[in-house]
């Protein structure tokens, strides 16, 4: 079970990274996204991977489960899923402002520059 779920983050965080150093905001988005996913799983796997026990330590319970991962994946996807908006937004205000959604800082060769030299 714990060799699936860190094959799991480490696929997510392979596949985030992948995204993230692609040239066009789209796949930036989702890599940005499968990142925080990846957070989240590791998260909520530092809580214990146990299935049928209890958040609570009780007198009859002899394992349970850690209640604090859990609170801070719930925050955690909150926090993101509102951050991802925010960049999405940013990201359409600046492919509607230059009608390209490439990364590149370069200047494109044979562009004149402000001062009318090439």
């Amino acid at each position: 079970m714990e060799l699936l779920f860190a094959s799991a983050i480490g696929v997510m965080t392979a596949g985030g990274l992948y995204l993230v150093l692609r040239q066009r905001t789209f796949p930036v988005f989702l890599g940005i996204s499968l990142l925080t996913y990846a957070v989240n799983v590791f998260l909520f796997g530092s809580g214990r991977l146990t299935t049928g026990a209890p958040p609570i330590l009780s007198d009859d319970a002899s394992t349970y489960t850690d209640p604090l991962p859990q609170a801070l994946v719930l925050t955690a996807i909150v926090i993101s899923f509102g951050m991802t908006a925010v960049v999405v937004m940013i990201g359409l205000g600046a492919f509607l402002g230059s009608d390209d959604d490439h990364v590149d800082d370069q200047p494109e060769t044979g562009a004149e520059t402000p001062e009318g030299r090439t």
